[in-house]
Parts: C-alpha cells; structure tokens; sequence
C-alpha cells in the first residue's frame, strides 16, 4: 500500500496510553448491497470481540480523513471506494470497559460513519472470523449484533 507521506504508527506502549488517556477517531463502513443487507463481521479483537460489527478503523495521526476512509475500506474489504463515493451517516461514540490491550480502562472512540452499496465480491481481513450480509430486522433483533452497531440503525426502520 502506498501513501502520499508516511504514516508513522505508535508503539504498543505508546498506543496503549492514548487508549488510556485519549478518544481515538475511527470511521466506521455501513456496506449494504442492493438487497439492502447490512455487511457485519465477528469480531476477533477487543473492544466488542465476538459480536457482529460494521467494518472500520482508526484514523492514523498526519493521515487525511480521505486517505483513512480509502485505506480502511482496503484493508477491511479489499475495494477501492472513495470517501466522495459514500454518504456521510453521522458523528457517534464508543465507550467500552476494555481495549485491545486488555488493560485495566477502557476505550473510547469517536466515529465517522459512511454508507456506501456494493456488490462486489469482498476479500476481507483477519480482523472478523467470520461475514455476513443481515437484513436490517436480522441486525436490531440478534442479541449477537454489537449495540453499537444496532444505533447505526435504531430510528432508521
């Protein structure tokens, strides 16, 4: 993967105070193909891991929120979309117990999610165990699906 300037990613102990002592700003994808079914992975990291989550991200210090959004739709599924390319669906936030690390304090993210359809064949990443397209009553019924995926879509019915 090539970036205009380079990216400079923190230690684990650097990042862990961030965690500690910072919100971290992420975007979330909302992928729903022309059946109108919502893409969820199983997550396999904390926070939220083992629950069903919309792909996303965290913005990368000195990276543009364009070349977050197209980075993170590559990594996360293997497409080329750009930012322009998908509809602003809200500013959310996160608060979780725990973190990644599985330290002692919690998480908190500020999201930038993004809508886009597609239909195209997904390669996806190590970061779900598992995909799958849910209809939108699938996703606010399953007691599998994150909370905070089940927002993205609670008054949207």
């Amino acid at each position: 993967m090539v970036f205009e300037k380079p990216i400079m990613l923190l230690n684990i102990d650097d990042f862990s105070s961030v965690i500690k002592n910072a919100p971290l700003i992420s975007i979330d994808l909302i992928v729903k193909n022309f059946k109108k079914e919502i893409l969820l992975g199983k997550r396999v990291n904390e926070p939220a891991k083992g629950c069903w989550f919309v792909p996303g991200g965290r913005v990368f210090k000195d990276e543009t929120l364009d070349e977050a959004f197209n980075r993170i739709s590559k990594e996360e599924l293997s497409l080329d979309i750009k930012r322009e390319e998908s509809k602003f669906y809200g500013i959310y936030e996160h608060f979780y117990e725990n973190n990644v690390f599985n330290d002692d304090f919690g998480t908190h993210y500020i999201v930038l999610a993004h809508e886009f359809m597609t239909n195209d064949d997904l390669r996806l990443n190590d970061q779900h165990e598992a995909y799958k397209w849910f209809g939108l009553e699938g996703v606010l019924n399953s007691g599998k699906v994150h909370k905070y995926t089940k927002n993205y879509f609670l008054g949207r019915v």
